[in-house]
């Protein structure tokens, strides 16, 4: 095998680079995979939540208050529960599985909380969609009404014909039954048939929906239950651009944040860009250098070209590059009589008139005596004597092609 067969590379440039691109395409898509898995799924899943467009879900709500220019917004963070900022909190609450984080709440800014009244199971063919919906236990939503420290009862009485609301009279219509809370603690807004179908905390920014049929989706189906949940929207607010903030943390819709979100966040994104251009620079240097390795040669190297390099170093080490004008023209002198076949008994003198009689340089015109006279004395500098000393070159070689042609 030959030694330029060993050192070859096996791979083209291209290769290489297609190579390159997929590990760092397939990279990129197993962070972005990793990072933004939990935002990418779908989170419209059948039940009492915000996102849910089925028939116990409220973002059938949510997307009337957007058509009407309200400032809706559905939290994910945790923190949204014990925040103080400005801004209406509602509270869907569900029938199970919510105590642990009910207990741990406590009131920071205007809060609706909206209790439960039904429950149901997911449609396996649609997860969207709900089936087999029933009244949820009177037990358990008065166990929720425990969690948050509200001395208050609820019951499900037959709809009425008309209610009356700050709002004036409605005919609301709830499915079935209307659910309210009977309480001698709780400070009334809209009562019905001795109960209280909105209500309010007293001493505290927190007001209590009984029923939520006035703003799930099948409720809103009612044009008077429509009407109704924007108006008290309306009334819970304080100014027109407060927003209004559905939570979802207590459905399980928690955003988790890790590192990779991070970096590409404020105000970590402009290091984590000046880290990609960096690693995409060092990628190119790599790539532009890419081959097999250069083999060590000999610290001296061996052969007739080896030395015309070093004797040629050594004298442009020395500066006498300019001083070999005369061997030069030595040199070409007895080269050429020694091609030409002229007698060795010639004189210099000699020698220069036979070369004229030889003929001019074709390229510059000059005969060789006018090409000495430059070559006689040592050069006024490197590219002087290269100047010269091609001239000189060149008539030699014309000379020998013309002698050749001429034997032919």
């Amino acid at each position: 095998m030959s030694r330029e067969s060993q050192t070859e590379s096996p791979f083209s440039a291209r290769v290489v680079g297609i190579l390159l691109a997929v590990a760092i395409l397939s990279f990129g898509g197993i962070m972005v995979l990793a990072s933004w898995s939990p935002e990418l799924r779908d989170k419209n899943r059948a039940g009492d939540h915000p996102f849910s467009t089925s028939a116990l879900g409220y973002n059938g709500f949510v997307q009337l208050l957007e058509a009407q220019n309200y400032p809706v917004e559905i939290s994910r963070s945790e923190r949204t529960l014990t925040e103080t900022d400005w801004g209406l909190l509602v509270l869907t609450l569900a029938d199970r599985g919510m105590s642990e984080d009910l207990q741990t709440y406590e009131p920071g800014r205007t809060t609706l909380i909206v209790l439960p009244k039904w429950i149901g199971q997911t449609d396996p063919m649609n997860p969207k969609w709900q089936r087999n919906v029933k009244f949820a236990r009177m037990a358990s939503v008065n166990d929720l009404l425990s969690d948050l420290s509200i001395d208050a009862e609820v019951d499900r009485i037959d709809v009425p014909w008309e209610t009356e609301t700050p709002f004036g009279k409605m005919a609301l219509k709830p499915d079935k039954q209307m659910q309210v809370l009977r309480s001698e603690s709780l400070e009334p807004i809209v009562s019905v048939g001795g109960g209280y179908l909105l209500s309010k905390v007293p001493d505290q920014p927190v007001y209590i929906l009984s029923d939520p049929d006035m703003i799930n989706t099948f409720g809103l189906s009612n044009i008077a239950n429509a009407r109704f949940a924007v108006q008290m929207v309306d009334y819970l607010r304080y100014e027109y651009d407060e927003p209004i903030i559905f939570d979802a943390t207590l459905h399980g819709f928690v955003r988790s944040e890790n590192l990779m979100q991070m970096v590409f966040d404020i105000p970590f994104i402009g290091a984590t860009l000046a880290a990609l251009a960096s690693a995409l620079l060092l990628g190119w240097a790599a790539l532009v250098r890419f081959g097999p390795p250069a083999r060590e040669g000999r610290a001296i190297a061996l052969g007739k070209q080896a030395l015309a390099d070093n004797s040629a170093g050594l004298v442009s080490m020395a500066r006498r590059e300019s001083r070999m004008a005369p061997g030069y023209l030595h040199m070409i002198r007895r080269r050429v009589a020694r091609e030409i076949g002229a007698p060795k008994t010639l004189t210099e003198a000699q020698l220069t008139a036979l070369f004229d009689r030889l003929g001019p340089d074709e390229k510059t015109g000059k005969r060789f005596s006018e090409m000495e006279d430059g070559l006689r004395a040592p050069a006024a500098n490197r590219e002087d004597l290269m100047n010269k000393a091609r001239d000189l070159y060149r008539w030699r070689k014309g000379i020998i092609g013309r002698s050749v042609n001429e034997r032919k």
